[in-house]
């Protein structure tokens, strides 16, 4: 069975970061802060300028564990229990939400939530039961 570890104080730091980065962002550039966004965004960017602040975020978000190795002296432990071929199309059926969401977690959630967005709190609030549902299938009904 899988365990989920409660760690209130790491989940606040981790929020905090991210709520300041999306202020940060939304103050320097003018930009809000969608993870997905950014990423296509980066893959095929409309100029070097708009390039580089993307580089440079995903850059950061790329590094976060050697900064905790940093901080800690080791890695963060990172334990996935499904298989590479779960993980496949789980990343799948994720680019599918996205595509049909009009973005993701991070750009609903954090910052379409922060703007009073009613597409942004419809999609958080779909986000969140389809959660709840999965969590309860997956570990109750399958017993995985």
């Amino acid at each position: 069975m899988i365990e989920t570890a409660f760690t209130p104080f790491q989940s606040l730091g981790g929020g905090v970061l991210i709520g300041l980065a999306s202020v940060l962002l939304m103050a320097t550039v003018g930009r809000i802060m969608g993870a997905t966004g950014i990423l296509a965004g980066f893959m095929q960017p409309s100029s070097m300028s708009d390039w580089s602040w993307r580089a440079a975020l995903l850059a950061g978000m790329v590094s976060g564990p050697l900064a905790v190795m940093l901080v800690t002296g080791s890695m963060p432990a990172v334990q996935v229990p499904v298989s590479t071929l779960m993980l496949v199309v789980g990343g799948f059926l994720v680019g599918i939400g996205v595509t049909f969401g009009a973005g993701c977690t991070s750009g609903h959630g954090v910052c379409g939530m922060a703007r009073l967005s009613p597409r942004s709190i419809a999609a958080t609030i779909t986000f969140m039961i389809t959660t709840a549902i999965t969590v309860y299938v997956i570990r109750h009904v399958l017993g995985a």
